[in-house]
């Protein structure tokens, strides 16, 4: 897949998610394989009014790279001008959001909102990609129900606007993310256009990763809910990409010392308390299935201070370790009967 200078092959990347992918997340992520990473999606409108909160999304690490930022908006000029100023925070690429579903987003006739007017969605990306020197991307869905599914033409007219490549959730507006993904129509897609097609929807396991690549054809796919509760998701697909074969889940250990590193980076890059409260979504994600995660978990987003934090969650180690071994020997008596 080649996005302006940049190439990837078989690509798997962290989808845009609000409230989710911002810079320490982006960065764990990274870390661990992804090969593309975008920022929370950015209201066009509140770059242009210099909103502290759309600001502070434009906020991007070396580290990171390649990573794209993601504007939404249903004004064209209000697009290009943000466009603009996102520009200057050099992403490698700029991306436009034609795809979430939120009552909130589309009732400013951004979003997904235009797929119902996609003459109005092909004119904001041409114009975006004639007022911008970066690659220009566009990420949508099908269509807006199941009875105007446009993608196909659609994805024509973008190509042919300058997009330089198109990611496709494989659900209508109508679904949000209810029902399966329907990924049919990522072959018909590239078999209309010569740009890179993304794949999302419904990338939850290696295994979802490969046979998206094997039966659509697609150049990538995009990870979105799944990285949320597993972002070790990157380097498992790659791993099974390249090799055909499952890496061992990561041990308790690894779990907690990344949990422990995104906090990290959280405190470091949103200040302290502000990096505490935000990271909490967090806790159940990377303790999830482990013995007594629960407990640990009700007693940790209580707390507002890092070394309360890595307290309990050293002492979570030590009971994890203490109770693994006790299995084992469990076990070996058993096999000894």
């Amino acid at each position: 897949m080649k996005i302006g200078p940049l190439t990837v092959e078989q690509g798997v990347l962290l989808a845009p998610m609000e409230d989710v992918t911002d810079p320490a997340f982006r960065l764990i992520c990274k870390r661990l394989g992804a090969d593309i990473v975008y920022t929370e999606f950015i209201s066009s409108e509140g770059l242009i009014r210099d909103a502290r909160r759309s600001l502070d999304k434009l906020l991007i690490t070396d580290e990171e790279r390649p990573v794209a930022i993601q504007i939404f908006g249903g004004h064209i000029p209000t697009m290009v001008e943000a466009a603009v100023l996102a520009e200057q925070a050099a992403p490698d690429f700029l991306d436009i959001n034609c795809g979430c579903w939120v009552k909130n987003v589309v009732a400013r006739n951004a979003g997904a909102a235009l797929l119902k007017d996609p003459p109005q969605m092909v004119a904001m990306a041409k114009a975006l990609v004639e007022a911008v020197d970066l690659p220009v991307t566009l990420k949508t869905r099908l269509g807006w129900d199941k009875n105007s599914i446009v993608i196909v033409e659609l994805a024509q007219r973008l190509e042919d606007a300058g997009i330089a490549a198109l990611c496709i959730h494989c659900r209508t507006r109508e679904m949000g993310h209810n029902g399966d993904a329907n990924w049919e129509w990522i072959s018909k897609v590239k078999a209309a256009v010569s740009m890179p097609v993304i794949l999302n929807g419904d990338i939850k396991t290696p295994e979802d990763a490969r046979r998206a690549f094997e039966e659509t054809g697609c150049d990538a796919v995009m990870v979105g809910r799944g990285a949320i509760s597993n972002p070790f998701i990157f380097r498992q697909i790659k791993s099974y990409l390249s090799s055909g074969v499952h890496e061992e889940p990561p041990s308790a250990e690894e779990r907690i010392e990344t949990l422990i590193d995104h906090l990290r980076l959280s405190l470091e890059l949103k200040g302290y308390q502000r990096g505490i409260r935000e990271f909490r979504k967090f806790y159940s994600g990377y303790l999830k299935g482990l013995h007594c995660a629960s407990t640990a978990r009700g007693d940790l987003v209580h707390y507002d201070s890092f070394d309360a934090i890595e307290e309990r969650l050293r002492q979570f180690q030590v009971f994890l370790a203490a109770y693994e071994h006790e299995q084992q020997a469990r076990e070996s008596v058993l096999a000894m009967a």
